[in-house]
């Protein structure tokens, strides 16, 4: 078995266990009979279990239903947040005073193990992530002592938080691969050339800058707009100018990161933590953001000019 095979393997394993989970909490949801909409709630979960655990093998237009089938519950108002099992406060205190700064080296180590497989291994970063989770994993209950029942239990009570959330980026990643195949990008660049001028290297590189940031905010992918503003705005107006394609490139993707910071679609980003947090304002974390969010896009068409060409 060379590389290719395994990282693809361990691809497989890896989606397949968060299928696992999600499916784990499809049957806690039905368990929940105090929960108002457990069956709609219930069915997202089942369906997206199966999609991640089987989805090699379904045909793809029976995979298109069932995202329809996801997108109708959604709509509906059928995927809610159930009922749990209230922590005792005081336990919570007197375990968080007993670990401390610990409680901190299972999230740290998925960075840096995932870092190092990604740099001395073969592995694509998504298997470097995956076994950096597992890693992770192991680490949290060494230093937790925590028992198989409490993360399955915190695992339902993480993905009912996510909720719809859940299956966001791999639309948005699908609608990415969609505009690109479509000739977004091209119609783009052809709207765009009536408007600005040829030949002016500020006005292109804040076209190309902000350009990312708006089609980030709406499409909450940063990957997904780079490759379409790209094709649109920073081959013709900042590339054939003499730009650097590596330095301007990586600037432009990271002023797309600008608009992530600005927009709920990136909801993993801006609306999850509102929610864990239970806060009263689901747009707090993005009216907090967006002050630095709209500095750092002046920085990046500061730096772009000033040093990619």
């Amino acid at each position: 078995m060379d590389m290719t095979q395994l990282s693809n393997l361990l691809l497989q394993i890896f989606y397949i266990i968060i299928g696992l989970f999600m499916g784990i909490t499809m049957v806690f949801t039905i368990k929940d009979t105090n929960h108002k909409t457990r069956i709609g709630t219930a069915l997202f979960w089942g369906i997206l279990a199966v999609i991640f655990i089987l989805g090699d093998y379904i045909p793809s237009t029976i995979v298109g239903f069932l995202v329809v089938v996801i997108a109708i519950l959604s709509a509906t108002k059928q995927i809610n947040i159930g009922t749990f099992k209230q922590l005792d406060d005081t336990f919570a205190t007197l375990k968080a005073e007993k670990l401390g700064l610990k409680i901190f080296i299972p999230s740290l180590s998925i960075a840096i193990i995932a870092m190092l497989v990604a740099s001395f291994t073969s592995f694509p970063g998504t298997v470097a992530i995956g076994i950096a989770a597992l890693c992770a994993l192991v680490l949290t209950f060494i230093i937790t002592k925590a028992k198989p029942k409490e993360l399955l239990a915190d695992s339902n009570r993480t993905f009912q938080s996510i909720g719809s959330f859940a299956i966001l980026p791999q639309l948005l990643a699908s609608l990415g691969v969609l505009f690109t195949t479509a000739g977004v990008g091209d119609k783009i660049a052809s709207i765009i050339s009536s408007v600005i001028p040829t030949g002016n290297v500020l006005i292109g590189v804040a076209t190309y800058c902000i350009g990312m940031a708006l089609f980030t905010i709406i499409m909450g992918n940063a990957f997904a707009a780079f490759a379409v503003i790209t094709v649109g705005i920073g081959v013709p107006f900042v590339f054939s100018m003499g730009g650097d394609p590596v330095i301007c490139g990586t600037l432009a993707l990271t002023a797309g990161y600008c608009g992530t910071l600005l927009t709920p679609m990136a909801a993993n980003f801006n609306m999850l933590p509102a929610v864990l947090l239970e806060m009263k304002d689901k747009n707090a974390v993005i009216k907090a953001q967006a002050p630095i969010a709209l500095t750092l896009l002046v920085v990046h068409i500061f730096l772009m000019y000033a040093f990619g060409f």
